[in-house]
């Protein structure tokens, strides 16, 4: 049974399942939602817990052991099994299933197991060991929280320690918190020390709260398909100061360039733009900013960005190229506002 984080807390509440699963690269709300199940399971009685971490050696004989091995003290226990690739392998996943076969067979009402795990890929979703998970546990899947809902979730926060504020001071914490949430929590925490329930003020926020976010490069497209230049000069700012590989900015932007110009193509051709999303697997939320951003850019524009990406791989190999800025990185600023302005 799948189900939402926002709908745990009542799940527990009902019954405990026998067999529980986190899958999350959000590492704070994963490890939220772990803690609340094992603060469920400890208030059932479950007071022992064997901790399984799968690594190159690990016996997955093991698993099965600790399902049916009592407790030294007689207590309730819990299995706690992390599988931190993600990747349990041939013999790990046929594991996997056979315990799930066992759980059904062959119930233990005094062990309750928790398996956490990363994001999955998409191979790995479509495995007959996480199927036969999903049908048989209480199976999380914890989403990223994304720039566009970070305002939200800290309004939640907030609000759970009783305090609120303007959208103003929302967008303030958003902007310096990004793609850091576990840095968000501790601000948000700080700001529970620093000052009572109540409203907090901009200012109150803008002396207490540090600039801790943390830039992901694949996170540079959405900047750049949106035309946010506000987001995209501090994102590319951040990526610089964090000492990330220009090479690897570059082939960022200039990917998204030739999608986009592969889709505009595409277009003036007169074929449908959904076949040609669906053709270069553009899913999603991203479908919905290439659509926006292809209405602002025509297929020139792209032609004249993507051969100004060739001189500028150029010129972060240290050539010099004629008509650019010596600096590589105000070289790939500038392209990439090319293509958030236009």
């Amino acid at each position: 049974m799948q189900i939402r984080l926002d709908a745990l807390k009542a799940q527990l509440a009902k019954s405990l399942a026998p067999l529980y699963v986190v899958s999350s690269d959000e590492h704070l709300l994963a490890q939220q939602a772990m803690d609340e199940i094992r603060a469920a399971a400890r208030l059932a009685g479950f007071i022992e817990r064997d901790v399984l971490t799968v690594e190159r050696s690990f016996k997955w004989g093991s698993l099965l052991a600790a399902n049916q091995s009592l407790s030294l003290f007689g207590d309730k226990k819990m299995i706690d099994l992390r599988i931190p690739t993600g990747k349990p392998g041939k013999e790990g996943g046929q594991a996997l299933q056979d315990f799930v076969k066992l759980l059904k067979t062959q119930p233990n009402p005094d062990t309750i197991t928790l398996i956490s795990l990363p994001k999955l890929d998409w191979a790995s979703q479509k495995s007959a060991w996480v199927t036969r998970l999903q049908e048989a546990a209480v199976y999380l899947d914890i989403p990223l929280i994304e720039r566009a809902q970070l305002p939200a979730w800290i309004a939640r926060s907030l609000k759970s320690q009783g305090q609120s504020t303007g959208q103003e001071s929302l967008e303030f914490i958003a902007d310096r918190v990004e793609g850091n949430l576990l840095a968000a929590h501790q601000e948000i925490q700080k700001l529970g020390l620093l000052h009572p329930p109540g409203v907090l003020s901009l200012q109150q926020i803008q002396e207490a709260v540090l600039n801790v976010a943390r830039y992901d490069v694949f996170k540079l497209n959405e900047a750049i398909l949106t035309g946010d230049v506000t987001r995209l000069v501090r994102m590319l700012e951040g990526l610089k100061g964090e000492g990330e590989a220009l090479p690897l900015v570059l082939w960022a932007v200039a990917d998204e360039i030739r999608t986009l110009l592969k889709l505009k193509s595409g277009m003036e051709a007169g074929k449908p733009l959904s076949a040609l999303l669906k053709e270069l697997r553009v899913w999603g939320g991203r479908e919905r900013l290439m659509e926006a951003a292809l209405r602002r850019l025509s297929l020139t524009s792209l032609e004249l960005a993507l051969r100004q990406a060739a001189q500028i791989d150029k010129l972060v190999k240290g050539l010099r190229v004629k008509n650019l800025p010596g600096d590589a990185w105000n070289a790939v600023l500038q392209l990439a506002l090319s293509l958030a302005r236009t």
